[in-house]
């Protein structure tokens, strides 16, 4: 497992103290990009002379070490718009040239971070496996032939090497938290609609939402603090629930014998050793369910709102089939099968599984189990791709038909070399909960004051 590079917190402080500069840095993002040539990480770099060009653009800006973002640099999943950019899909015939950037990526840039460039995915963010590209196929950075897990697999891998502390990508079905778990390092997918989705070619837009992918919950609530804002021109946006209180956390876990490994006993008793050490790290817990999660779970592709993809892609469906990849194709006009009773018979389903989760809810704080059950290779993937990827989002399909905030927890690596990781996550609004119960498992200090207001605090002072 490589190391990642600085964090955000540490480009800021060296940005802020004069012992570095968003100059230095992009010099030094440029060299590793270029270092590892095209390994699948990114569809379009921004090349080395613009980047510096706007690293020195932002060092110019008036107040420049105030910025909350000052000089960090992060990649966007290529599914996402930024002005002047190509949005590919991982898909070169779909691909157009944006015209104006998604309001949430505007945020990071006004912020005074620095845009690094745009990154592979499973095409049309449809797939968990990252395999699903016409692009080189990236791996995870845990070597050999593992797959580095999708869609959003290069925003994972350029976390993961260290080309940038964070990236803005999808999850719509497990993709910001699948392959973080695959490339060691810490995905968040927040409440629908805390980040404007204005900007991002939907996949299923009823459930996709942005994600973050970095390596510490420090990390992530300094951007989330930055990107989040509700959107009027999104109809899902939403204000952010309660902080957490610094109570103690209830924590619900599965009987184990519901947990599913799928015949990998290095993987069980990794995550059941997990569990072990959850009680002494402060956390109250509770035996419960998963049943209607994985119920939930099992409408997403096996029920009607696979169908949903055909709302965007439904034309150039029809007009390219063969500019789309096979099981890419397979998967859109599997779509085209349900009816409209099939779809209300689905709503009324997954209405009545709500409705035992939310009675849940009052009993725990957040839930934790495995992010994966299993690994694959890319030959395994191949090999097999629909069965291999329904493995994959075992434990993360139901996540946003419920409703959920999610994260994935990692671990460090099982005997046998392979990145672990537990998800943790809870109803709606409770971000807050579940990243200080990711923290706790991390071992890492969160302080409860927002680091907006902790910034607010110190340029006061100053």
């Amino acid at each position: 497992m490589l190391n990642p590079g600085p964090t955000v917190a540490e480009i800021l402080a060296s940005h802020e103290s004069g012992s570095g500069s968003p100059i230095h840095t992009a010099v030094r993002v440029a060299d590793a990009i270029a270092a590892r040539g095209d390994d699948g990480t990114w569809i379009t770099a921004v090349p080395r002379a613009e980047l510096l060009a706007a690293a020195a653009e932002i060092e110019r800006r008036p107040g420049a070490r105030t910025l909350p973002l000052y000089g960090v640099p992060f990649g966007v999943k290529d599914s996402i718009d930024v002005a002047g950019w190509p949005t590919t899909l991982a898909c070169p015939d779909f691909a157009y040239t944006a015209t104006e950037t998604a309001p949430a990526v505007q945020r990071l840039l006004d912020a005074g971070a620095l845009f690094a460039g745009k990154t592979n995915l499973d095409q049309f963010a449809t797939g968990l496996n990252g395999t699903r590209t016409p692009y080189p196929i990236p791996r995870s950075v845990c070597g050999g032939d593992l797959i580095s897990g999708g869609s959003s697999s290069g925003s994972a891998r350029a976390v993961a090497l260290g080309e940038v502390p964070f990236c803005v990508a999808t999850d719509t079905a497990g993709s910001g938290r699948v392959p973080a778990a695959l490339n060691g390092i810490v995905g968040w997918k927040p409440s629908r609609g805390l980040i404007s989705t204005v900007g991002l070619v939907p996949a299923c837009k009823s459930l996709d939402c942005l994600t973050l992918m970095a390596t510490t919950v420090e990390d992530l609530d300094r951007v989330f603090e930055v990107i989040a804002d509700p959107d009027p021109n999104d109809p899902w946006s939403r204000e952010r629930g309660e902080r957490f209180d610094g109570n103690k956390i209830r924590l619900g876990l599965p009987d184990a014998v519901e947990l599913e490994f799928f015949g990998d006993e290095v993987f069980r008793t990794a995550h059941l050793g997990l569990r072990e050490r959850l009680p002494g790290l402060g956390f109250d817990c509770v035996t419960t369910t998963l049943r209607p999660f994985l119920d939930a779970g099992e409408l997403l592709y096996q029920g009607p709102w696979v169908a949903e993809r055909l709302v965007e892609f439904e034309d150039f469906l029809a007009a390219k089939p063969d500019s789309i990849l096979p099981v890419i194709r397979e998967i859109l006009t599997g779509g085209m099968r349900f009816t409209a009773v099939d779809v209300f018979r689905a709503q009324q389903r997954l209405q009545e599984l709500k409705s035992l989760v939310a009675r849940m809810w009052r009993e725990v704080d957040v839930m934790v189990v495995p992010t994966i059950g299993t690994t694959f290779t890319v030959p395994q993937v191949l090999a097999d791709p629909i069965a291999t990827n329904t493995v994959l989002g075992h434990y993360t399909h139901f996540g946003n038909l419920l409703d959920l905030t999610a994260i994935a927890v990692p671990l460090g690596a099982t005997p046998d070399g392979r990145p672990f990781s537990a998800m943790v996550f809870g109803p709606a609004l409770s971000d807050d909960t579940v990243l200080a119960a990711a923290a706790r498992i991390l071992d890492e200090p969160r302080p409860l004051v927002a680091h907006s207001e902790v910034r607010l605090e110190q340029r006061e002072r100053r």
